[in-house]
């Protein structure tokens, strides 16, 4: 589910965008298909309740995965809650069901901000810092750049997922577990378990004329051998297109392995 108040329509689309990413990459090998929904599209006319409270039914409860966006505002207060994104949140993780919340730190001119949304905003953000990790974004193009990464990240290690999974196929958790994991290549496998048994760092270092990609005291690019170069350059980029590494500097030369990386290298 797409939870937001009405400022972030651009970011409500990115997060469809992502999914539908996620689906023509993903969904064959792990059959399973992700469906982005939100109030606009996924709820319908109904009488006899108050419109968040049709909205938790038609909608929420049928969600495994919340998505909740901001920027200058909260949102309308229900009966229940300070907004209907906020009590969707709040259901959403009381049911058990994880939730990724973003908070957007673009600019904004102060004459088109309502003073008093912007206020409740503030006091939801800084109560959520000591309920769990939220993200911050700048641009349209980081936003959607987190949350693709971040989305695979999620479905690859939360345990709801893994357990949703087991739940609908019968499986053992370590053959669910095996299944979700990428294919990676040998080159990829082979550097991310080196970097893993050797503290979690790759450095991938470009000179004049070639370069190196080091990990463990080893520098897995054959001197001289274009080709070398590009198979463990492409190693670098495909562990970080699977969340596995990040960059750890603005020069990108300092890589290293995330939670899910080290999850991942547990199974190959």
């Amino acid at each position: 589910m797409i939870a937001s108040p009405g400022d972030v329509q651009s970011e409500r689309n990115i997060v469809r965008e992502v999914v539908h990413e996620w689906n023509a990459t993903h969904a064959e090998s792990r059959k399973a298909v992700l469906l982005p929904v939100g109030w606009e599209t996924h709820s319908t006319p109904l009488m006899g309740a108050e419109p968040q409270t049709i909205i938790n039914w038609q909608i929420l409860e049928q969600s495994d995965l919340l998505i909740a966006v901001f920027w200058t505002r909260l949102g309308t207060p229900t009966a229940s809650a300070s907004s209907g994104t906020v009590e969707e949140i709040e259901k959403h993780i009381a049911a058990g069901r994880p939730a990724m919340i973003y908070f957007s730190s673009a600019p904004v001119a102060l004459d088109s901000v309502d003073r008093v949304q912007y206020e409740a905003l503030t006091a939801f953000k800084k109560s959520c810092q000591t309920k769990g990790l939220y993200e911050t974004y700048e641009s349209p193009a980081q936003f959607h750049e987190k949350v693709r990464r971040q989305l695979s990240q999620t479905l690859n290690s939360n345990p709801y997922f893994i357990n949703l999974l087991i739940a609908s196929s019968g499986s053992t958790k370590t053959a669910v577990a095996s299944a979700i994991v990428p294919t990676l290549s040998r080159e990829a496998s082979e550097l991310l378990k080196t970097a893993v048994a050797s503290g979690g760092d790759i450095m991938v270092l470009a000179f004049l004329g070639g370069s190196e990609v080091q990990t463990g005291g080893r520098n897995f690019v054959e001197s001289g051998n274009p080709r070398s170069r590009a198979i463990w350059e492409g190693s670098v980029d495909e562990l970080e297109r699977q969340g596995f590494i990040e960059s750890s500097d603005p020069k990108r030369q300092v890589f290293r392995v995330t939670r899910e990386g080290y999850d991942a290298a547990d199974l190959i």
